[in-house]
């Protein structure tokens, strides 16, 4: 009976790779899936993820809230019984720092139009 109470759960990445599956507790959150999955991640990309809010599970074109537990995010309509559910990963790459304004280089950003109408 166990096995009717836990979720098996694969996390497909987007380069096609898969983490899992794996099976969880109904009452995990999704902010654990996420941190697990971050774990998991090689840590020598220099785009790669840093904290979960970097990360984004979809389950059934839905986006998973942090907070909510896989009891509350499941979709029975897209589910089969019995069967692993595929979650995609979407990363987010790292946002530059808004503070700065020059580019790597040293010039500053242009925020106009270099066109000159004649």
């Amino acid at each position: 009976m166990a096995s009717e109470e836990s979720i098996e759960i694969k996390f497909r990445l987007a380069d096609g790779s898969d983490i899992g599956p794996i099976r969880y507790s109904p009452t995990t959150n999704v902010g654990s899936l996420k941190e697990m999955i971050l774990s998991q991640l090689p840590k020598d990309e220099e785009n790669g993820p840093k904290t979960i809010n970097d990360i984004k599970l979809i389950n059934a074109g839905k986006i998973l809230e942090n907070h909510k537990t896989l009891a509350e995010s499941r979709s029975p309509v897209s589910e089969v019984p019995g069967g692993i559910i595929t979650m995609l990963v979407v990363m987010r790459p790292p946002m530059p720092d808004k503070n700065n304004e020059s580019l790597q280089d040293g010039s500053s950003k242009q925020s106009s139009c270099p066109c000159t109408i004649l």
